[in-house]
């Protein structure tokens, strides 16, 4: 009850605080979402469609991450085998383009003997790109 005595000046200090000890989050902190904002300055702001981006990271999660550039659109995954699967794969996904289109995304797909088909590369992409429009009708973006 004593964190009730005192008006608004005693609650600032206990959220002050809380923030400090990373119990509260601090409402003008800055993360890597915030890249996704679409802000004016391209120095600081990320030019790739963030649907395509979540897509990709939601379907190739069963790879590991080895490199991640959202400034860039490039991810790169190392060897990982699709539940179920029996071969690994690993990936890079390129993703061009703020657009959610299909010239946006690209995908090289190698397993450990060397490149795959292109059909099965486009079929990852194909369903990155389903995912994709699923969480954007999801969010309400229509």
């Amino acid at each position: 009850m004593t964190g009730c005595i005192g008006g608004g000046a005693n609650r600032e200090r206990q959220n002050e605080q809380l923030r400090e000890e990373g119990l509260i989050l601090d409402e003008n902190r800055e993360t890597i979402f915030d890249l996704f904002s679409g802000g004016d300055d391209p120095n600081t702001s990320v030019e790739v469609n963030r649907y395509l981006w979540t897509a990709a990271l939601e379907i190739l999660d069963f790879m590991p991450i080895e490199a991640a550039d959202p400034f860039t659109g490039i991810i790169a995954y190392g060897y990982g085998t699709p539940p179920g699967g029996g071969t690994a794969y690993r990936a890079t996904v390129y993703i061009t383009d703020p657009a959610l289109e299909a010239r946006s995304l690209r995908v090289a797909l190698q397993t450990r003997g060397g490149p795959v088909s292109r059909d099965t590369a486009r079929q990852i992409e194909d369903a990155i790109l389903t995912r994709a429009r699923q969480i954007r009708i999801r969010d309400g973006g229509l």
